[in-house]
């Protein structure tokens, strides 16, 4: 979802609702081609250093904000439980969408807890099927309650110095990217992809699979 075609929808539909896509789709990766930059994907000009030396890097740029986000993430989840030892996954959350500011430091938070894979899914939940929008940080530490988190022990963390360190470095990869939308995978610093790109949620970790060999052929 883009930060110009966001409001729109959310006046029209409300936050849970797609109507339809707000992404082109490039049509399905066809088992016997490899995808093509243009097509599935795009190169990244100019790269960007990866964050994480040493390993094939796969930045995930979310909002829990995006439905269309929410519908990826059961796809993401999977994919990254079978993660081959030379590629590391980090999801990044992006400054734009609603409330991205609480947003942001909530992932953050749960990342720093530890917390990630317990509440990453129920987070997307509150939004986007119970409609709680998490408008104030009271509102998100009681939804960390409700599913047995220490709320007082998170709202630390949510304002504490290194959430506001991960939110301000989260701020300078999307301007590096020049993201305007999500959900986008990039690869290696050099290359991107995104379910509308690749025709799919399968279709889009597929693609990013491909990308993944080719950096480590240095292709």
């Amino acid at each position: 979802m883009n930060r110009r075609d966001f409001s729109a929808q959310l006046a029209v539909t409300g936050l849970g609702a797609a109507a339809s896509s707000l992404f082109v789709v490039a049509g399905p990766v066809a088992a016997q081609d490899a995808p093509a930059e243009g097509r599935q994907f795009t190169k990244v000009e100019p790269p960007v250093a990866p964050i994480a030396p040493g390993k094939i890097e796969v930045l995930e740029f979310f909002s829990y904000a995006c439905p269309h986000c929410s519908a990826f993430e059961p796809t993401v989840e999977a994919w990254a439980k079978k993660l081959p030892a030379d590629v590391a996954f980090h999801r990044v959350p992006v400054p734009f969408l609603m409330n991205f500011e609480n947003l942001m430091r909530t992932y953050y938070s749960l990342e720093t807890m530890g917390l990630v894979e317990t509440m990453q899914r129920k987070v997307f939940t509150a939004i986007h099927i119970e409609r709680n929008f998490l408008e104030k940080p009271a509102d998100i530490a009681a939804l960390m309650a409700k599913n047995g988190v220490d709320a007082a022990k998170f709202a630390g963390v949510f304002s504490s110095f290194s959430v506001a360190t991960s939110v301000t470095r989260a701020k300078k990869l999307a301007a590096a990217y020049k993201l305007d939308g999500v959900p986008s995978i990039a690869v290696q610093g050099r290359w991107a992809t995104s379910p509308g790109q690749a025709g799919g949620s399968e279709q889009a970790m597929a693609v990013t699979d491909y990308l993944i060999q080719r950096a480590r052929t240095k292709a």
